[in-house]
């Protein structure tokens, strides 16, 4: 550590770097950030920087508001979109208590301290997000609604368009941060774009997704569009998902595949999926947590709505990807319901406890779908076991209220605050008068 430190203190002299970034998260996952000079990153790495904490959401409470941020030298990059005018570093910081302890309600530290959970079993979980998201002419919008930039499809190559330019210049910033990127596309939708991060240990991949929104934000900008990662900003298109590929490695090993199981699957690999099978509506106002966020998983688009897995069926919750011969260290899981505009540190810790806990008490897991879930009737769906995800966010709160697993895994603090935040926010929304009811029913009735 000492030695990454010496590097960062370095490398900011030889880059001429004016001011530093230090970043972290509030509980529902917005980035926060406090600039720093040069002259002062030493003092941070060795005592941290002050802050109050209770004017963060779901940080701390008011009586014990005083907090430290610590810079972890090992996230330190240079903001390829400052240029040479004043250049920019960040780094991601981990926040504690003035005596020195991790702050309970620090989402890194959440993620951190399931992280060490699954490292007691031998565990080192990876993860690969594919992120989705639309580029908009603007954050205003009229009676029409938001207006995408394009009216392509899946998969279509719009010569001279925004999207095309918008994606080769986010992918060469995000490289420029040490972030790899596997796969971008436009995606459905019309303005609709995913970009997929190669994959990495959780922890790394939580701080590259918010380093990710912030790129496509700022690209954004540059360029004279409107980047969102709001799940459903359009009724009749489809949403914005966060599909995610999930696995467990055991030293150089990969814990999900076992050659000539089925689909090369590991008992391990199975009972990870029961995991996350019985505990997906409990962790559902996490991984989707937002109002908007039960307009994607019930709007059709492909968004799973009921909870069940399947060998490359699309119409999932879980999917077992197609295997790959001669690469079992790829055999992984892809978690279908998560949006993009779900707190990665708060998800994966979830994530990862319910997978978890599925090895630790040994789940059965049920037979798989191999229909379009989809196509089938309400009646079919409940004689073949699939019960669906929760309806609405009310719904994913009654869930998580009863879920020991959820408690548990974020700890009391950041527990109590999601639940009081998101019953806020149902409260709120509840009360609006839509324009889909004055259309329906100002006139007849």
């Amino acid at each position: 550590m000492d030695k990454q430190r010496d590097f960062v203190l370095r490398t900011i002299e030889e880059r001429g770097v004016k001011f530093v970034r230090l970043w972290f998260t509030d509980v529902v996952g917005t980035l926060k950030s406090v600039a720093i000079a040069p002259a002062e990153v030493e003092g941070a790495f060795n005592e941290g920087i002050g802050f109050d904490g209770s004017a963060i959401e779901g940080l701390s409470r008011t009586y014990e508001s005083d907090l430290l941020a610590f810079p972890d030298p090992q996230t330190f990059q240079t903001l390829p979109w400052r240029g040479d005018i004043d250049p920019t570093a960040r780094m991601f910081c981990d926040i504690t208590t003035p005596d020195g302890e991790p702050a309970v309600s620090d989402p890194r530290n959440v993620l951190k301290r399931t992280l060490a959970r699954a490292a007691d079993r031998g565990f080192t979980f990876y993860t690969h997000p594919e992120i989705e998201f639309y580029l908009l002419k603007s954050s205003k919008y009229g009676e029409e609604g938001p207006i995408p930039v394009d009216s392509a499809g899946y998969f279509d190559n719009v010569p001279g368009g925004t999207a095309h330019d918008f994606r080769r210049r986010s992918v060469r910033m995000l490289e420029d941060l040490g972030i790899s990127v596997e796969f971008s596309h436009h995606e459905a939708g019309p303005g609709q774009n995913e970009i997929d991060l190669r994959y990495a240990d959780a922890l790394t991949t939580a701080d590259n997704i918010m380093t990710f929104r912030t790129v496509i934000k700022e690209v954004a900008i540059e360029q004279g569009v409107y980047a969102t990662f709001m799940p459903k900003p359009f009724s009749d298109k489809p949403g914005s998902g966060m599909h995610t590929h999930l696995s467990l490695f055991e030293g150089d090993a990969n814990a999900f595949y076992e050659p000539g199981a089925q689909y090369q699957l590991s008992k391990i690999g199975r009972q990870f999926i029961a995991g996350l099978l019985r505990h997906a509506n409990e962790i559902s106002a996490v991984t989707n947590q937002f109002v908007n966020s039960y307009k994607r998983l019930w709007g059709g688009g492909e968004a799973p709505s009921f909870i069940c897995w399947g060998h490359n069926n699309r119409s999932a919750l879980v999917r077992v990807p197609l295997y790959k011969p001669n690469k079992g260290q790829s055999a992984r899981v892809e978690y279908r319901a998560i949006d993009s505009a779900a707190n990665p540190y708060l998800a994966f810790s979830l994530l990862l406890a319910a997978g978890l806990k599925g090895i630790e008490e040994g789940y059965e897991l049920p037979a798989e779908a191999e229909d379009n879930v989809w196509t089938l009737s309400d009646s079919e769906r409940r004689a073949l076991g699939y019960d669906p995800l929760p309806a609405s966010l009310d719904h994913a709160i009654e869930y998580m209220e009863r879920s020991e697993l959820v408690a548990e895994t974020l700890g009391e603090e950041v527990f109590s605050f999601v639940l009081a935040n998101k019953r806020a926010e149902w409260r709120e929304y509840r009360t609006q008068v839509t324009p889909y009811e004055l259309q329906r029913n100002l006139e007849i009735l």
